[in-house]
């Protein structure tokens, strides 16, 4: 197997861009992934990759040896897949991406006893707010909070996800508490925006007796990562948009108040997008099922006061 444990590496190394990053990725250490590399070289007679102090980059057969070995280990992947489906024990790693507040607060906790139920499996996490390309970033699943754009995917759907506008109080009595979603647009208002490029978040849609109004809303500064803009509302700084889940404790202990309840951002989903060809991966389905089973608890739990079961 050290041949195809080669091509994984350096597959790694070329959509990571680094010896360091491939070889951690595939808990490997970067001394162990430079000889990995060296002796696929060796193995074909070519030079894959241009190395300097600073970067390392596939030369041109190296970026044509890429496509096919990808496509091998993708085939390999599949017809072990195939395979693992009539054993009782599957095994291998699950790769799994989320942003930071889904990973860290819905799907992280189950983990440890997913591994428990079936401990050949290994479970490794990515967690990040910004948009993942699953196949170019190796990822075998991503869980996400809002509505996902790409058809080429497989969608499962897991839970309604109610969202909530709010701000500390100490905000709100500086500021003016809003009463009508136009409020929102005033000057003296700070909107807290998610933002990284290619983020769709520029707008805020709410619900409204007229149907949804998109509101072009506006801040003194954003941020990529979710909790960041939660940690800047406590502080007293703005008005968020916010899944209701990850924000109950601070609306539960009054540090966050929701705002406009009757116009509320038009709720979002949680669910999980993977390729379709691992439908065919037990351990993938496993997964899957588990965090839907265990993590429906956290939305019914987390609705709000006219929300219906």
């Amino acid at each position: 197997m050290s041949y195809i444990e080669s091509l994984r590496v350096f597959v790694r190394v070329v959509e990571l861009g680094s010896i360091t990053s491939g070889g951690r990725d595939l808990r490997l250490t970067p001394a162990v992934a430079s000889k990995r590399l060296k002796e696929l070289e060796n193995h074909l007679g070519v030079r894959l990759f241009n190395r300097t102090t600073r970067s390392i980059t596939p030369t041109e057969v190296g970026r044509v040896f890429y496509d096919d070995a990808r496509q091998v280990l993708e085939t390999l992947d599949t017809a072990e897949a195939r395979v693992a489906s009539f054993s009782q024990s599957p095994h291998g790693a699950i790769r799994v991406t989320a942003p930071l507040g889904v990973g860290r607060r819905i799907v992280a906790p189950f983990v440890p006893e997913f591994t428990d139920r079936y401990p050949e499996i290994e479970v490794r996490m990515r967690l990040s707010d910004r948009r993942v390309d699953l196949l170019a970033d190796g990822q075998d699943m991503a869980f996400f909070v809002g509505a996902p754009q790409d058809s080429n995917m497989k969608l499962r759907k897991i839970a309604d996800c109610e969202r909530v506008l709010c701000a500390s109080p100490a905000y709100l009595s500086a500021f003016g508490t809003p009463t009508q979603p136009e409020d929102l647009m005033e000057r003296q208002h700070n909107c807290l925006l998610l933002r990284y490029p290619r983020s769709p978040e520029y707008f805020w849609t709410l619900m409204s007796a007229g149907g949804p109004l998109k509101l072009e809303v506006r801040g003194k500064f954003d941020a990529d990562d979710g909790d960041v803009l939660t940690d800047w509302a406590l502080a007293g700084r703005g008005i968020v948009n916010k899944p209701r889940f990850d924000v109950a404790d601070h609306l539960g202990c009054g540090a966050l108040v929701e705002v406009l309840p009757n116009t509320p951002p038009v709720p979002s989903i949680f669910g999980c997008l993977y390729p379709h060809k691992k439908l065919q991966d037990p351990k993938i389905r496993l997964f899957v099922e588990h965090i839907a089973a265990q993590s429906r608890s956290i939305f019914l739990g987390h609705q709000g006061p006219g929300a219906r079961s």
